[in-house]
């Protein structure tokens, strides 16, 4: 599989015009109680994971959005992501281990592209701590240069990338709820590569379409919209049983359907 073409890159150029309409829609939707609500928020811990070579901040109005909500959000607070080298596995184990205790009630991870990989590979060590996993934009399966990213990668995080047998480790599903929200029009990874194969042993998985750049897709409404609709079953005790993401009439606008 070959990474996005040059047109597709190209079209990361609209990233900033993505943050700058999430803001601007954000007051208005939310004026129109178009978002998904729990009751039980402010009980449900959420850990946010920044892409490669990103820090916290290309994550903050993503985790504003979710304190809007109400929910209590955690960044990684490991500076720039350079990859799961120097330590860093270990320190998110940590920190997920104490969030968790704090809370007293399981979390919900989320991940931008790398950080999804992290949320993911959490969640299947540590599937006992983890309500549920969200990633965006994030590559998992498929081959290793499914990105045109790959060779950042190797530079910051100093080794290759996945070879294919780990590769396929990477690509079965955690134990837990797990939503991937993936792009066509991503110009950074392979939408294929966001694609969770369905595994008997977790039905519980599902692709939500948007249309974002790999840039934007952290700062997307619809994505927004999506995981606040996943956010709002998993924290809410009275819904037991798991179900893929619907698009109800009142959002089709912010899907384009």
């Amino acid at each position: 599989m070959k990474p996005p073409n040059a047109l597709l890159m190209a079209m990361e150029a609209r990233a900033p015009w993505e943050w700058g309409s999430a803001m601007a829609a954000w007051p208005m939707l939310r004026m129109l109680n178009v978002w998904p609500k729990s009751p039980h928020a402010s009980k449900h811990h959420i850990i946010v994971y920044p892409g490669l070579a990103a820090t916290d901040v290309s994550t903050q109005p993503l985790r504003a959005f979710l304190r809007d909500m109400g929910y209590q959000v955690h960044g990684w607070y490991q500076g720039r992501n350079r990859g799961p080298g120097r330590g860093v596995l270990a320190r998110l184990e940590e920190q997920l281990i104490a969030v968790e205790r704090d809370a007293g009630s399981k979390l919900t991870l989320i991940g931008w592209s790398l950080g999804g990989v992290y949320a993911r590979e959490l969640a299947k060590t540590h599937p006992s701590v983890v309500r549920q996993v969200i990633t965006l934009g994030t590559p998992f399966s498929h081959t290793p240069r499914a990105t045109n990213a790959w060779r950042l990668y190797e530079m910051l995080a100093g080794e290759s990338v996945p070879d294919e047998m780990r590769l396929r480790e990477l690509a079965t599903a955690p134990p837990v709820p797990t939503t991937s929200i993936y792009s066509k029009s991503d110009g950074i990874v392979a939408w294929q590569a966001s694609i969770q194969a369905v595994h008997p042993e977790n039905p519980q998985v599902e692709n939500i379409e948007v249309f974002a750049s790999h840039f934007g897709i952290g700062a997307n409404p619809a994505a927004w919209y999506a995981v606040a609709d996943r956010l709002a079953r998993a924290a809410d005790p009275d819904i037991e049983a798991w179900q893929p993401f619907k698009v109800p009439p009142a959002a089709k606008f912010l899907f384009g359907v």
